[in-house]
């Protein structure tokens, strides 16, 4: 199967000094290597704890932070080396759907003002067929033409994803990162959005990089799951085989802590990840990992198939059914 998207050892550092690091000196690593390929139709469901780099990685893909090292391609053209020209024609193939969508949308923008945006910046129609366009996007994503006039301060939050969706696949994009889309919504709401990009997906042929911190969510959603930790992907899996079948140790503890709830969690994975200004030597999750060992601090471990469209970054991947039990507390 041909990749839609694929990235090659993909790195992306930030100056130290600068943001939540400004009293720091060095650089900071938040992408740290990764190489993946998502596929044509498919939904690739990212996960891992928050600082992970998992929207960085998002953004990288689309062009939106520009890589350090390594390569993106889409549809097999490297979007590092397009031209300005080119990489604005691309713009109408890639879209992201944002955690925020109040934080997206022009407070000062009506909903139909901001649903027509991108067909008017890309000069795709005008006039009556803008608006018949736009009315159009707002029933695909559930939504009446009376909220045209309507401010996004006077929506729910419920609606104000719906618009950001409508307005991200106005230009009939191929490749949508949804970053954290469900976050901030009730549970009926949240089921309500899944359901509505499943759907959207089908009718438009859409590929998802889905991102997020719920891995129920993923597991439901996704075809594939992939596991982030530290700016590096500890695990690729079948979205059928996360949880009780993942390989990683991580991976298992983020499942446990799901299903258990947070105390579960915190007993599964204490500690805290390491920095990404000041990442240790050799594996980076081995000192919260109750099976480390010696080599786990030598040698960073890379990605390795363990069963079919299932690789794992891990010298020693959990068996099924291996019992991933808290630490003592002493």
């Amino acid at each position: 199967m041909k990749a839609l998207v694929e990235t090659e050892d993909l790195r992306v550092a930030f100056d130290g000094s600068r943001g939540s690091f400004r009293r720091s000196k060095g650089a900071v690593r938040a992408v740290d290597g990764v190489s993946l390929a998502i596929f044509k139709g498919e939904t690739l469901g990212l996960v891992g704890e928050s600082g992970c780099g998992k929207s960085t990685l998002g953004k990288a893909l689309l062009r939106l932070v520009h890589p350090s090292e390594g390569v993106v391609r889409f549809e097999g053209e490297d979007l590092a080396g397009v031209p300005a020209a080119r990489l604005r024609a691309l713009r109408r193939r890639l879209q992201m759907v944002f955690q925020d969508p109040s934080a997206s949308l022009n407070p000062r923008m009506s909903v139909g003002q901001a649903v027509s945006e991108p067909l008017l910046a890309h000069r795709l129609c005008s006039g009556r067929e803008r608006h018949e366009r736009t009315v159009s996007l707002l029933a695909e994503v559930g939504l009446s033409e009376s909220l045209l006039d309507r401010f996004p301060h006077e929506l729910s939050g419920g609606q104000r994803q719906r618009i950001a969706i409508a307005r991200a696949l106005a230009v009939r994009p191929s490749f949508v990162v949804a970053d954290e889309p469900l976050t901030g919504l009730d549970g009926s709401m949240q089921a309500q959005i899944a359901n509505l990009l499943v759907e959207l997906q089908e009718q438009m042929e859409l590929t998802y990089l889905f991102i997020s911190h719920d891995l129920r969510m993923v597991a439901h959603l996704a075809d594939r799951v992939a596991v982030m930790y530290a700016g590096k992907l500890v695990e690729i899996v079948p979205a059928q085989r996360i949880g009780a079948l993942s390989a990683h140790p991580y991976s298992r503890a983020l499942w446990a802590a799901r299903a258990n709830g947070r105390l579960a969690g915190r007993q599964l994975l204490e500690g805290e990840a390491p920095s990404p200004l000041e990442l240790p030597a050799g594996c980076r999750f081995r000192a919260r990992c109750r099976f480390a060992r010696a080599r786990c601090a030598q040698e960073e471990p890379v990605l390795s198939q363990v069963a079919e469209g299932h690789s794992v970054a891990c010298f020693w991947p959990l068996k099924p059914g291996q019992q991933l039990a808290p630490r003592e507390v002493g």
